[in-house]
């Protein structure tokens, strides 16, 4: 259904490791070669006559990408430029392509020329040099076209830009208008209505839970951090980090989903599972809080809840300040060791800023908007949708992009974190047991691990 952006799949637009292993940090920076971050505003910009030459010599990239069907979106670029060829490959969909990248360059050959990269991930593939600098490309003109978060996402601290942003996932409220009638549940403004509306619901219909809370899904709870104003990572050089997971904003989260859950007033079902999918259609769940992507998702996986849902932003802790935090979202970058850098830097340009191209990512795989050009366009977020009682929900969440914080930063071992905090916040979730005290678990292995592998953790 157009407008709504549904996910080629389930995993393409999910987060982190949910149903994989960790990858060491070790083991990529020894598959990579370690060293710096790479790159520098100050790198000497390639001239205008040599981009000519490049984009006039027969060349083949490779591209590895888990996008399905976009035949069309390379056709556009090869007219342009009729010398360059590009070989599309699905390496695997987020860990198990970052997998394949990492042996590919230990082992010195097998890379692409260019690789679909998750935004958590790039702070990785800088750490250990994989990623080339598009700056001196011409990628920093494209910034304007960006929305000024994504683009964040895509930066380097001495103005390089690692990559050039796709799609997004800002974070807002699906919910269910008849169960809201039914119970005279106003849509909450703030956090604490929430709170009362999960407790008056549940007392109302002990079958029915506000919303569900998936102990398997860091996704949703750095989402959540985000919006709240949190800084919970930064690095700083090559080898320091701040890890700040069980600050006062952290806590002051903990203790309300951790208190909810204790009181049994909200679901704690694993995420994507059957019967996640079961309490989708048969009205288990009143809310369910989740990205850009989710309202199409909900309308392909609950078809049989058509017309009594409704989109919104989530609550907030100030409702004076509207913000969001962001779920998902990937970039095209440029892997450093390709013998073609100039096509290979045109093409991750073009593919994501070229009108053309981006409207057919937004309406043909779905995906969520990046351009402000595209948030702007109401062929793209003014439809209405049956699913949503014809509502123009894609709208609402064009809107709410405009509300993501830019602050919010990434560490570069992001799949021990997500482990991490599966085996100790996630799990006092399903527990019901103390996540205020989970989080100084999660703190402490988080900490560790860092040293481990040859950091300097600020603050520890």
């Amino acid at each position: 259904m157009p407008g709504s952006f549904v996910p080629a799949s389930p995993m393409n637009r999910r987060f982190f490791l949910t149903a994989t292993g960790a990858v060491s940090l070790g083991a990529a920076l020894s598959a990579c070669g370690g060293g710096s971050s790479g790159g520098s505003s100050s790198a000497k910009r390639v001239s205008q006559a040599d981009i000519d030459k490049a984009m006039k010599t027969p060349t083949r990239l490779t591209f590895w990408t888990w996008a399905q069907n976009i035949d069309q979106e390379i056709a556009l670029f090869e007219k342009k430029y009729p010398a360059i060829k590009v070989k599309v490959v699905n390496a695997g969909q987020g860990v198990a392509q970052y997998t394949k990248l990492r042996t590919a360059l230990k082992a010195g050959t097998g890379a692409p020329d260019v690789a679909h990269i998750e935004y958590q991930e790039i702070p990785t593939f800088t750490l250990t040099n994989s990623l080339l600098d598009l700056s001196p490309y011409g990628a920093s003109a494209l910034k304007d076209k960006f929305v000024d978060w994504t683009w964040v996402q895509v930066s380097g601290p001495a103005g390089q830009v690692w990559a050039i942003p796709q799609d997004t996932g800002p974070m807002g409220m699906l919910y269910r208008k008849d169960i809201f009638d039914k119970h005279g549940i106003q849509v909450p403004d703030t956090w604490d209505e929430f709170a009362a509306a999960a407790r008056k619901l549940h007392k109302a219909d002990p079958s029915v839970y506000l919303t569900n809370l998936a102990p398997n899904e860091p996704a949703a709870w750095h989402g959540l951090l985000w919006q709240a104003g949190a800084k919970p990572y930064a690095t700083s050089g090559k080898s320091t980090v701040s890890i700040s997971v069980d600050d006062a904003i952290s806590k002051k989260l903990a203790g309300f989903w951790g208190g909810l859950a204790k009181e049994g007033v909200i679901s704690t079902d694993p995420d994507f599972a059957d019967a996640w999918y079961t309490g989708f259609n048969k009205g288990k769940y009143a809310t369910w809080l989740t990205a850009a992507w989710g309202a199409g998702f909900l309308a392909g996986s609950a078809k049989a809840t058509t017309g009594k849902w409704r989109a919104a932003p989530l609550p907030q802790w100030d409702a004076s300040k509207p913000t969001s935090g962001n779920w998902g979202g990937s970039s095209i970058a440029v892997i450093k060791t390709t013998k073609n850098a100039i096509a290979a830097a045109l093409f991750a340009q073009f593919l994501n800023s070229d009108p053309a191209s981006t409207k057919m990512f937004a309406t043909k795989q779905f995906l969520f908007p990046s351009t402000k050009a595209l948030l702007a366009d109401s062929s793209v977020t003014g439809e209405t949708s049956a699913f949503y009682g014809g509502q123009k929900a894609t709208q609402v969440f064009a809107d709410i992009s405009d509300t993501v914080s830019p602050s919010f930063q990434w560490p570069p071992f992001l799949d021990q974190v997500a482990t991490d905090w599966t085996e100790t916040v996630g799990k006092s979730f399903a527990q019901k047991s103390d996540t205020v005290a989970a989080l100084g678990s999660w703190q402490k292995r988080i900490t560790t691990y860092a040293k481990s592998q040859g950091f300097t953790v600020k603050g520890a």
